[in-house]
């Protein structure tokens, strides 16, 4: 069976490899010619790849990645894993899913099924990608076949992945769903069904919804911590003796990536688009977009100010060891600090380069050290006697 897995990142790229290994013959789409080129010659572009993985598979042939488009006339299936992002007025934003599903639609053939993985609100399988694959397709209902299932994907998480992390799927007709499942049964272990492709696009932003929601709360937990001289990491340790009825949040610089600081808000739109309050994730995105704030302050009280001071970020992208910046809150941390007159520079390994700047070395060199993103590969010894804030516990 031939398929197709429009986005080759975080989602995609996974997806396409686990495909491959059980024996579908897998075009990597992606409109990236760069990103492209380094799969072709065997290099991840992810840290939960290896360079050997994507060689292997490239060798197996069972693997392709490409920039062709009709790849997708040739596929009996073809997954959408394309980012579904915030606009600028902090709306939820489907540009890149519109343009994925018209391509698809374009250039689909009768009989194929499409799975979306793409986070979306409820009713974006129904009523915005359907007519649209439709309408591009020129087929009718019963000669396309779609399906919903959404990613769970957490970067370098070592214990969960594609196969042993459970999966939520639903189909238009009971057919989709059994295509789906059938297709996705040869390499996850658990798919659970459900009822409606609302169900399922509902139930992945109540996943991320309530993450969001308790992150918020103990970060602002930790604020408080922090001004009577508590250790908020050995308070939520005491917390977690306890077997059941809670769960472990821990504190930072703020809430970002690609689903967390962004899913919530599209259930937050739908609810306002219906006249349903959203008060919980209306607070936790303000409480969220506040923190970078909290540790500007904090910083002016370590060093009495931040005029011409040179201060040094560690760690830019949103989460310990990966390179993606999506949503980092660590943009906002800067943006903040140099409002107040301080000289910044980062330092983040794994980035390397961000808005056209390149990472600088650890060093002695600065008046404070802000551990925004704390990397097992970083050596603080390096940064000397540089007092440092760490963002991360009530130090």
């Amino acid at each position: 069976m031939q398929v197709t897995i429009v986005g080759q990142g975080y989602v995609g790229l996974p997806l396409a490899i686990a495909a491959s290994q059980a024996g579908y013959m897998v075009f990597g789409l992606d409109h990236n010619e760069e990103k492209v080129d380094l799969l072709s010659s065997g290099k991840s572009i992810i840290e939960d790849l290896t360079d050997h993985v994507i060689k292997e598979s490239i060798e197996s042939k069972l693997f392709l990645p490409t920039t062709d488009q009709t790849v997708i006339s040739r596929s009996e299936l073809v997954l959408i894993c394309v980012p579904t992002p915030l606009s600028d007025d902090h709306k939820p934003d489907l540009s890149l899913l519109i343009s994925a599903i018209t391509t698809v639609g374009k250039n689909l053939k009768s009989g194929a099924l499409v799975i979306v993985e793409s986070t979306i609100a409820p009713g974006t399988c129904r009523n915005i990608l359907l007519p649209i694959l439709l309408k591009e397709s020129g087929l009718k209902l019963g000669d396309v076949e779609i399906a919903y299932s959404p990613e769970r994907i957490d970067p370098s998480n070592k214990k969960w992945g594609i196969r042993n992390t459970p999966k939520l799927l639903a189909g238009l007709t009971e057919n989709s769903t059994k295509r789906a499942l059938e297709f996705y049964g040869k390499f996850i272990d658990s798919i659970n069904i459900c009822s409606s492709l609302e169900i399922a696009e509902t139930a992945k932003l109540l996943e991320n919804s309530f993450r969001f929601i308790n992150i918020s709360f103990v970060n602002e937990l930790a604020i408080f911590c922090q001004k009577v001289e508590i250790d908020i990491n050995e308070v939520i340790s005491a917390a977690a003796t306890k077997p059941y009825g809670f769960m472990s949040f821990y504190p930072s610089i703020g809430v970002g990536g690609h689903c967390i600081p962004v899913d919530p808000l599209y259930l937050a739109n739908s609810a306002k688009a219906v006249g349903v309050p959203s008060r919980f994730i209306d607070l936790a995105d303000q409480i969220n977009q506040e923190i970078p704030g909290y540790f500007i302050g904090r910083a002016e009280e370590k060093i009495g100010g931040l005029k011409d001071r040179r201060v040094l970020v560690v760690g830019v992208s949103y989460k310990p060891n990966v390179a993606d910046i999506r949503e980092s809150p660590v943009e906002s941390l800067i943006f903040g600090l140099k409002q107040k007159g301080a000289q910044v520079s980062w330092h983040d390994d794994l980035v390397k380069v961000w808005k056209g700047v390149k990472s600088v070395a650890l060093s002695g060199d600065f008046d404070l050290a802000i551990i925004a993103t704390p990397h097992d590969y970083l050596d603080l010894s390096l940064l000397g006697n540089v007092p440092i804030l760490k963002t991360q516990g009530s130090i």
